[in-house]
């Protein structure tokens, strides 16, 4: 399978009066898998249809291998957008059967893989002649990891594909996900809200925030800046002062504070406090969940 990167240079998308992405730059190497992270309204789905060709750009280019992918069928061939059918409810998905929705990704994507996209319908017990309006919110997030899976496009993009999925079926997603990755060398850029299970297999966190990207690095390396620190409060604030606190709580005479900054950095100042690691979920958190205090 070729490798191309997917690039976004300075890219503008502006609706009326709401600027949904602002100046983003990001280029997707190949043969990784990403996670596209963002509160609501961040400008993530804004994002993956610009990347895609679905939507035309205010300003920017967007690129892959080189070439500009608007109205070019050559780069559309290799790129995959699967994104919740619930979203797009009035676009007449609802009325169709599954095979036909099926049928259309077959006649769409030129790498299809028939013979995968059975095996993901049996695995998964889709009733093929089921109209998709009548699936259950786990089954049309199921329907759209199939075409996104069975695709084979070398740069696939799913927006929210765990959505409405219980714990155990996400995990049979990511599984199979790593499991397809492994095998073909696919890009893979995964949108979701639900970081517990994705943010073991993201080797790179982008991270959006009102339209803008915040955060454009390996997932490890993210995790590495920051840490939770605990502790009498004057030995917090010895510890971590001069570096950004993105989060405080107080109780007493003790403070925990999320700091911007890694955890040999903060035992080098030597006071009796307590380090922590975060999660990714954390780290989110506290970039995007609270105004930071503090300096920035």
């Amino acid at each position: 399978m070729e490798q191309k990167a997917l690039c976004a240079n300075n890219v503008r998308k502006q609706y009326k009066e709401k600027l949904a992405l602002d100046g983003v730059s990001v280029t997707l190497e190949p043969g990784h898998i990403y996670g596209l992270i963002g509160r609501n309204g961040a400008g993530k789905t804004t994002l993956l249809a610009a990347l895609t060709a679905q939507i035309p750009v205010t300003s920017g280019e967007v690129a892959y291998g080189g070439e500009p992918v608007w109205e070019n069928e050559k780069a559309l061939a290799d790129l995959c957008f699967s994104r919740e059918i619930g979203a797009r409810a009035d676009s007449g998905e609802a009325a169709l059967k599954v095979k036909d929705y099926l049928r259309m990704g077959r006649l769409f994507y030129p790498h299809w893989d028939e013979e995968y996209a059975q095996a993901l319908i049996k695995q998964f017990g889709l009733d093929v002649k089921q109209k998709i309006g009548r699936l259950s919110k786990g089954m049309q997030s199921m329907l759209t990891i199939v075409l996104a899976l069975a695709s084979r496009a070398p740069v696939t993009l799913l927006d929210e594909p765990v959505a409405g999925l219980d714990v155990v079926a996400r995990e049979d997603f990511y599984r199979l996900l790593l499991d397809d990755h492994m095998a073909t060398g696919r890009t893979f850029v995964i949108s979701t809200h639900i970081l517990e299970e994705g943010a073991a297999i993201f080797e790179r966190v982008l991270i959006l925030k009102e339209g803008k990207l915040i955060e454009d690095t390996p997932t490890d390396d993210l995790l590495a800046r920051f840490c939770a620190v605990s502790g009498p409060a004057a030995a917090v604030e010895a510890a971590c002062e001069g570096f950004p606190v993105l989060h405080r709580e107080a109780l007493g005479s003790h403070a925990s504070f999320v700091v911007r900054a890694p955890a040999a950095d903060i035992t080098a100042r030597g006071q009796a406090v307590e380090l922590n690691a975060l999660s990714l979920q954390k780290v989110f958190v506290a970039l995007c969940g609270h105004e930071q205090e503090g300096q920035a």
